[in-house]
């Protein structure tokens, strides 16, 4: 039994939001009101709330949420922290770059999140890039094996959403999670067979569908454009025009009482959906505010939804049969 399967909380805080502003090209990629203040007391609310795992990147807010977390952590050596690299990053522009990840940048990239975090070594460290090709991501791991020989690691996975790849690495003796999207209105059928086959961790990413299953947004609202989610982005499938997608509004309409049954938030009905399809699974919503966080912890008091309410959802959210894998 490795360290994943022992120190890992069941319920994770995702860093994206509290990173802020960053840009690609003219086309920005962060979330809009974060607060450096508000975003440590914030990760200081999520240790008070059982929290201790801590998901970013080195993308996030382009360096800003992996310092912001250093700092926060700076005398909690128990909390685990979860980055990710492959994105090329201007600290000073705030702008990301997607050119081509090759090996020799691996350990410059590692030794850019251990100082930004501020630690001696990464808990779990995930390749950035979804669909790079399985060839290109064994050497990467390759590079990852070394530097976790060399103590700067304990073990890596990879972020992305296509089974294949995760299948096809699953054996490497360091490789131990797969961070993929996974909600009530997508059950991503096949890296659910690959990650129960394989027993890897299981991270979920945008298990509140990059906040429509808060409750908080409707028809008529309309996000800051310089928002991620008004980007128009080709897997900004929640929201289009910078506006909730109705198609998706109308199935959380369907399943909304299902999800809010016996005292539960929605926030802690759609994590509870996360832990009936496995309580091994590790939901790592995204959190920009103290608010938020308490209500995401407290679905810890809840657990998984019952058998027969999981039935029911299933009967009112059209699913694709063995859909086929792709990034959202």
């Amino acid at each position: 039994m490795n360290f994943l399967e022992t120190e890992i909380s069941p319920l994770g805080m995702g860093c994206w939001p509290i990173g802020g502003k960053m840009y690609w090209g003219e086309q920005s990629l962060g979330y809009t009101r974060s607060d450096d203040d508000v975003s440590i007391r914030t990760i200081h609310a999520a240790l008070d709330g059982g929290v201790t795992l801590f998901d970013t990147a080195a993308a996030y807010g382009a360096g800003h949420s992996e310092r912001l977390l250093g700092k926060a952590l700076k005398h909690r050596p128990d909390a685990l922290v979860v980055t990710k690299i492959g994105v090329g990053i201007d600290e000073t522009s705030k702008q990301i770059s997607f050119e081509p990840f090759s090996p020799d940048q691996v350990s410059p990239a590692v030794d850019g999140c251990l100082s930004r975090l501020n630690r001696d070594r990464i808990d779990l460290m995930l390749l950035h890039v979804n669909d790079m090709s399985i060839g290109k991501a064994e050497a990467v791991f390759d590079e990852l094996d070394r530097l976790k020989s060399a103590g700067k690691l304990r073990a890596y996975g990879w972020s992305t959403d296509y089974s294949q790849s995760a299948r096809a690495v699953a054996a490497r003796n360091n490789f131990k999670a797969v961070e993929y999207v996974m909600n009530v209105f997508f059950d991503a059928p096949r890296m659910q067979n690959v990650v129960q086959e394989e027993r890897l961790l299981s991270l979920i990413r945008s298990p509140l569908a990059m906040g429509l299953l808060s409750g908080k947004y409707d028809q008529n609202t309309t996000m800051a454009s310089d928002d991620v989610r008004a980007s128009g982005e080709n897997w900004m499938e929640y929201f289009k025009d910078g506006k909730a997608n109705p198609d998706f509004m109308r199935k959380l309409d369907a399943v909304r009482d299902l999800l809010t049954s016996n005292g539960r938030t929605l926030v802690q009905g759609a994590l509870g959906w996360i832990w009936g399809q496995s309580e091994t699974y590790v939901p790592i919503p995204g959190a920009r505010t103290e608010e938020q966080i308490e209500g995401i912890a407290g679905a810890l008091n809840f657990g998984a939804l019952p058998v027969e309410t999981m039935v029911e959802i299933d009967t009112l959210v059209t699913r694709i049969p063995d859909e086929p894998d792709r990034p959202r």
